[in-house]
């Protein structure tokens, strides 16, 4: 499986008809991207719009950016997978991921056995570890991605994490970070919206725990977020400076980053901002 590079993470395609998620995805490859991140957090069609972005495309690989594994059946997903994996031609990578306590309830107790549980349930059901990657942050399931998954897929983590992972995951294993980006040269609006995106994340103890082992303390987590801490996560500027962003993770250990490009209309699928960034990234 070629990821390529560079792909683009996607959360508004979620709220679109089949149609108009096949349309971007159509896109995304046209532009030269090599992967298309679909969130799949609460559960539900996650796998059904990735076989609409599959069956738009020809070479772009269809991701989850994550599989909930609290909100599907294991066995059912092993299924769903390889029938993706088969009619594709091998370009699809399930990122799996154990959601957060706020979200699941108390249904939520021990991430990691749950993790691993989920893994020896496809294991069983005859699922290959290299087609699925897991949305690890810390070293346990780090070394958990390393040693059941082609690798990782952090989210909400500065070039810093990458290098941290990239350490403990070894040479070989897959690393595939996520970087929310802003379009925006005024330091007031892109924090504005940057922070907007932010505050969700920093209400939630598996983000907050890692930036701290990172070492942004309270002054940074808590409230709006500092400018420190949200230029740390949100790269914003031009065109360059955000493919500067990108280098820095790649330079860091990654062999993919996913842009999460952000803007004024968050139900909006951020056409303009993937073609306006294209050239930059892609070198195109």
């Amino acid at each position: 499986m070629e990821l390529g590079r560079v792909g683009v993470w996607c959360g508004q395609v979620r709220g679109k008809e089949m149609g108009q998620v096949g349309e971007a995805a159509a896109l995304v490859e046209e532009l030269g991207y090599g992967a298309f991140w679909i969130p799949g957090g609460a559960g539900g069609d996650v796998l059904d719009r990735c076989a609409a972005i599959l069956a738009a495309t020809t070479s772009l690989v269809a991701a989850t950016g994550i599989l909930n594994i609290w909100r599907h059946d294991a066995v059912e997903v092993a299924g769903q997978t390889a029938r993706l994996e088969n009619e594709s031609g091998g370009r699809f990578l399930l990122g799996l991921g154990v959601s957060h306590e706020r979200l699941i309830a108390a249904e939520y107790v021990k991430p990691l056995a749950k993790m691993r549980s989920f893994l020896d349930e496809l294991d069983a059901a005859g699922q290959r570890p290299g087609v699925r990657a897991l949305a690890a942050l810390r070293p346990k399931m780090l070394q958990l991605a390393a040693t059941r998954s082609a690798g990782a897929h952090p989210y909400f983590v500065p070039p810093e994490h990458t290098a941290v992972a990239r350490a403990m995951l070894g040479p070989d294993s897959l690393l595939a970070p996520e970087q929310a980006v802003v379009l925006e040269t005024d330091p007031a609006a892109a924090r504005e919206i940057a922070r907007k995106f932010c505050s969700v994340y920093l209400q939630l103890p598996n983000y907050t725990n890692n930036l701290r082992e990172l070492g942004f303390g309270d002054g940074d987590i808590d409230g709006q977020g500092s400018d420190r801490l949200i230029d740390a996560i949100v790269a914003w500027g031009t065109p360059e400076q955000i493919a500067a962003r990108v280098r820095a993770h790649h330079d860091a250990g990654a062999d993919h980053v996913c842009i999460q490009v952000l803007g004024g209309d968050p139900a909006a699928v951020p056409i303009e901002g993937w073609r306006a960034l294209a050239p930059a990234l892609l070198g195109g």
